[in-house]
């Protein structure tokens, strides 16, 4: 087993830190404020050939696979971004071109993973509905044949970064679930246009990830061609899987990124804040135990991931290390920025020291994409061979 990296690996972790900090905390911070998306951030990522990192090369990308993204990741949002700009890796590199590279259609490649690579086109990704969170297969929105094309009807919520993507990749149901003959048959995956007669949406106001918007998504009678399907009608249950099993990796990704941050943004504080008789503050082991703690278990959940994302490429089974991973991740991560805002005292709960942002951004993870309930119902069925719990 070699933890070493390889000089490309190196190169590419420069380019992001390079990128990173050009795009640091007083511009996270300015967009968190006015709630705008980064479309200048996600475009110099783009631009420097990191946002394709792992799709095929004859499309643009750069043929690598998800240990380099998730080192990516974790370098953009340790330089200032936090956690939140994993997920524009999520609704791009994943529900975009996970999707696509693996089962949409030659057409389908040569016209949008180029356009994906170079910042021209954004994804988004409808699954989650009001009745179906956690349990995706009980989702409702369905797709039914209209003779040569297939009507959609439904709504979905807490669907990310809807009005400023082109594609939405629509989850729906084809054949009825009492109808199936397996709970997880009849699922079908829709690539369509975000704009599109039929298909509208509302914002979400919430507490953070404030430039990343969060939108309810009602389709009625949207229509969808055959040549938008991804995949195959009927058996989209697997192939969501592999979309949204990456995104596992990503998303610890860029909680690692974001404890790294929390952790700097401590660190810097306490070496410079003098209280009593002129002696710093990150002198006392009542401010360096918490942190050293958390250091550790954000470097745990690195290995973990890095392991998941290994496995991953190299065709490994991988649900239990990311799973476990982002377990750690996000709780360590949320509990390490708050510590920091804690070392700060009433700086901390200032936004121009940025911790507060961080941490708003950061706690979504505890329960999104997948809560911290059911990783623990997974590694207790998977891992400790207990009986199904729910």
């Amino acid at each position: 087993m070699n933890f070493e990296l390889t000089n490309e690996q190196s190169m590419i972790i420069e380019t992001a830190r390079q990128i990173g900090e050009k795009f640091g905390p007083d511009y996270w911070r300015a967009k968190d404020a006015s709630k705008e998306y980064p479309f200048e951030c996600w475009q110099a990522i783009c631009d420097a050939g990191l946002a394709g990192a792992m799709l095929p090369e004859e499309y643009g990308g750069g043929g690598l696979g998800l240990v380099d993204l998730a080192l990516i990741i974790e370098e953009l949002c340790k330089a200032g971004a936090g956690a939140t700009l994993a997920q524009m890796f999520m609704l791009n590199p994943v529900f975009g071109g996970v999707a696509i590279s693996k089962y949409g259609s030659e057409v389908m490649k040569r016209e949008w993973l180029p356009r994906l690579c170079s910042g021209e086109m954004t994804f988004c990704m409808a699954l989650t509905e009001p009745d179906a969170g956690t349990n995706s297969l009980n989702l409702k929105t369905t797709a039914r044949r209209d003779g040569n094309v297939w009507r959609i009807n439904g709504q979905k919520i807490w669907i990310t970064g809807v009005p400023q993507s082109q594609k939405m990749l629509v989850v729906a149901r084809t054949t009825p679930q009492a109808e199936a003959p397996r709970k997880t048959f009849g699922i079908s995956l829709f690539m369509i246009d975000t704009v599109r007669d039929g298909l509208s949406h509302t914002p979400i106001e919430k507490l953070g990830t404030n430039t990343l918007p969060s939108s309810s998504v009602f389709l009625d009678n949207v229509e969808a061609r055959d040549d938008e399907v991804i995949g195959t009608v009927d058996g989209g249950w697997d192939q969501l899987l592999d979309v949204l099993n990456s995104e596992r990796v990503v998303t610890t990704a860029g909680l690692v990124g974001a404890g790294y941050l929390g952790i700097s943004l401590a660190v810097n504080y306490a070496k410079e804040r003098k209280v009593f008789n002129g002696t710093a503050i990150g002198a006392y082991q009542g401010l360096q135990f918490p942190l050293a703690q958390h250091w550790a278990e954000i470097e745990a959940a690195r290995l973990l991931n890095l392991k998941a994302a290994s496995n991953f490429d190299n065709n490994l089974p991988f649900g239990s290390e990311s799973n476990a991973a982002k377990l750690i991740a996000s709780q360590a991560a949320s509990a390490v920025i708050e510590r920091s805002m804690q070392v700060m005292g009433g700086m901390g709960y200032a936004k121009e020291f940025h911790a507060e942002r961080l941490w708003r951004d950061a706690r979504l993870f505890r329960f999104a994409p997948v809560s911290e309930e059911m990783i623990l119902n997974f590694i207790a069925m998977n891992n400790l061979g207990l009986p199904r719990s729910y």
